[in-house]
C-alpha cells in the first residue's frame, strides 16, 4: 500500500485495499465506514457507481465482466430479468444492449436505490426499467411477465431479519432455477 500510489502514480487517498475472508451471521454485511463517497467508473459504454469505503463489497463483482459484456450483446430485443439485483450493473448493461424491457428484484432498499442511481448515470429511465422490492423467492412465485433474458445471481448465504427463513444456495438454489425457469418464455431454460 506505501508503494502502489508511486508506481500508479496516484493520490494515496485515491488506493482502497479489500481483504475477502469468510464471514458469518451478523458480521458478513457490516458497515465499514458511513462515508457514502461513491465514485464513478466505466466498463464498456456503462458508466457505474462503486464505492470502495462503505462495505467490503464495492458495488461491481469484476468477476462478473465477461458475463456483463455477454448480458449486453445478447439483451438486443429482449425482455430482462436481473434476480439478486444488487446495484443493477447488469441491468445497465442489458439496457446499453437494446434489451426491450428491464426487471431489477432485490430485497434491499439500499442496493434498489443503488441500481436507480446507476440507471439514471446510463440515462436509462422510465416505465420500462422496473425496480422491484421484493423477495426473489416470493416475488416469483406471482411474477406474471414472462422473460427472453435471465440473470440469476443469488447470495451463497442471507438471513436477513425481513426474510421469514434464511436463504442457502446450496440448500434453496433447484427451486430457485425451477421458479425462474417457469418465468422464461423458453421451455427449455
Amino acid at each position: 500500500m506505501a508503494v502502489l500510489p508511486a508506481v500508479l502514480e496516484i493520490p494515496s487517498d485515491q488506493v482502497f485495499l479489500k481483504v475477502r475472508q469468510r464471514q458469518q451471521g451478523a458480521s458478513q454485511y457490516q458497515k465499514q465506514a458511513e462515508q457514502g463517497r461513491f465514485h464513478e467508473v466505466r466498463e464498456g459504454p456503462a458508466r457505474l457507481l462503486v464505492n470502495f469505503t462503505d462495505y467490503l463489497d464495492t458495488g461491481l463483482f469484476l468477476d462478473h465482466r465477461i458475463t456483463r459484456q455477454l448480458l449486453r450483446e445478447l439483451a438486443a430485443g429482449r425482455r430482462f430479468l436481473n434476480l439478486f439485483g444488487y446495484t443493477g450493473a447488469a441491468t445497465v448493461h442489458a439496457a446499453l444492449g437494446g434489451a426491450t424491457h428491464t426487471t431489477t428484484v432485490d430485497f434491499s432498499a439500499t442496493y434498489l436505490d443503488w441500481a436507480r442511481r446507476n440507471l439514471e448515470l446510463n440515462d436509462i429511465r422510465g416505465p420500462r426499467h422496473e425496480l422491484v422490492r421484493a423477495d426473489c423467492r416470493q416475488w416469483l412465485i406471482w411474477a406474471r411477465d414472462r422473460y427472453d433474458l435471465i440473470f440469476l445471481d443469488p447470495p451463497t448465504f442471507s438471513n436477513s431479519k425481513r426474510l421469514e427463513e434464511t436463504f442457502d444456495v446450496q440448500r434453496d438454489h433447484v427451486e430457485l432455477i425451477a421458479k425462474r425457469c417457469a418465468c422464461s418464455r423458453r421451455t427449455a431454460c
